[in-house]
Formats: C-alpha cells, structure tokens, sequence
C-alpha cells in the first residue's frame, strides 16, 4: 500500500477509485484524521490528513507517531508526504515545487520516536528521504512541466508562529532552502517504522529574510491552494509508477535497535 498524508485540500476523495473512510486507534492514540483508503491505477493508497479535516490541529499537536503507525498498521511502505513551506533561497519560487533530501531539526516539543521505552534506537538519518521516490517524483515533475527543484534542505520549526526577520536570516546561512513545521519527526518515524518517505514542498512564500516582505497565513492559504491541483496531478501521475518493492531505506531499522541481554 502507497501512504499519503496530506495538507489541507489534499483529502479529495475523488481521486481513489472506490474511497472509504475508516476509523483506527494505535497504541499512541488516534491519528488527526481518519484514514481514506481506495485505489489510484489499481494500486492500494491510504490518505491521511496531517491537521485533521478543516486544519484544526496546530503543528506542535500533530499526534505524528499516530498517524505514521496507522498508515504502518496498513501495509504502507511507500510514504508521499505533502506540505506547504517558505523559500530561504531567491530562485526558490512560490508556486513551485521542492523535494527536499535533508533536513535540519528546529524543533523542541516532539516525540520523535516510537523506541521510548523498553528499547533504544539510533535509526540512521544521514540519507533521510528515499533517492528512489525523490528521482520518481522529480522526473514525473519535469515531464509535466512542473517547474521544481530535485533538491533541497527543509528546515522544520516548531510553530505555530513564523520566524523573525532574524531567524530567516539564521535559517538561510546554516543552510536552509526552505521552511515549514511539519517534516520532523514525521521523517524519522517513517524511517523506524520501515518506510520509503518523501516530502513534496510546496513554497507558498519567501519566509521573511527579504527586506519589507513577512508573512502571513492569508498570502500562504491563497498560493498552497493555487498549489494543490499541480500536486494532485504530480501525486496521480506518480503512484502507478511505484514498482519497487525494496529499498535500503526499509532495512536501516534492522539493525538500529539496541538489545543487551541481562545477565
């Protein structure tokens, strides 16, 4: 099964063939939304949206371990995650679209592993985001016509408020590409719980690092939902051409888990 967890105006059940809503709990509560499952191109997708329906669930609230262990309780393997972002970068544009292959963590709130209690692991994250998604997502992109960039560095903050003009600045010289509040941990616990992840970023602004521009949530709802349909699109392009069935990314949690025997 194909997972996708989506923004707002991502939960369109018209694009899965026989969509039917189901209710699940997990051992970390429930997730922000119930689960709509079908079938994109006869392949098997389970939705899930991030903030619950109509946005009512703020960043920092985001039960993140419960919505990555429903879609695991599924059979997903393959995880396409949506999100709305600043751009850090002038070439970046609003408007277009970025997969990310790093991260940097500006989070501070966030249970970001579901290994917190009898056992420890130190799940590997060099390489967070699966090359293989990426590549597919980027080329199916390009072919569209949809101006993207195959690369990038997220940086997540924890929310719900955006960055000074100061922190813009910060975020843009250690690094960052682009900016939002909800990749970590959600990549992380996909990566323990033996998934393929990719974030699709949607750049809705350019943060506040530019002289005289802010930001604010009016501008972002008004260019994401300019947004959605392309990525709508991307999404029903892109899942039939899911074939891979294994990946180094499903086997990193293989040998991350500390076991000592007691004598």
């Amino acid at each position: 099964m194909i997972g996708i967890i989506g923004g707002s105006g991502l939960e369109d059940s018209k694009i899965l063939k026989g969509a039917e809503e189901k209710q699940v709990e997990t051992p970390y509560g429930k997730p922000s939304s119930p689960l709509l499952l079908g079938k994109i191109a006869g392949k098997k997708v389970a939705i899930l949206s991030r903030h619950g329906k109509g946005h009512k669930i703020m960043p920092s609230n985001v039960n993140f371990r419960a919505n990555v262990w429903a879609l695991k309780e599924q059979g997903v393997k393959h995880l396409l995650a949506t999100t709305a972002c600043g751009s850090l970068k002038e070439e970046i544009k609003p408007g277009q679209i970025v997969f990310p292959n790093q991260f940097i963590d500006w989070t501070s709130k966030r249970s970001s592993t579901f290994f917190d209690k009898e056992e420890v692991c130190h799940i590997p994250m060099a390489d967070p985001f699966c090359p293989k998604l990426r590549q597919l997502l980027a080329g199916t992109a390009k072919a569209m016509k949809i101006a993207c960039h195959e690369k990038g560095t997220v940086v997540t903050i924890e929310g719900p408020r955006f960055s000074t003009r100061a922190e813009s600045q910060m975020f843009r010289k250690i690094g960052g590409d682009v900016i939002n509040m909800s990749t970590v941990p959600e990549v992380v616990l996909a990566r323990e719980a033996g998934m393929c992840y990719q974030v699709i970023a949607m750049p809705t602004d350019f943060d506040c690092w530019r002289e005289q521009e802010s930001v604010d949530i009016g501008t972002v709802l008004k260019v994401f939902r300019q947004n959605v349909e392309n990525v709508k699109r991307l999404l029903l392009e892109t899942i039939p051409k899911i074939d891979f069935k294994e990946c180094g990314c499903q086997r990193h949690i293989d040998n991350a888990i500390i076991r000592v025997e007691e004598d």
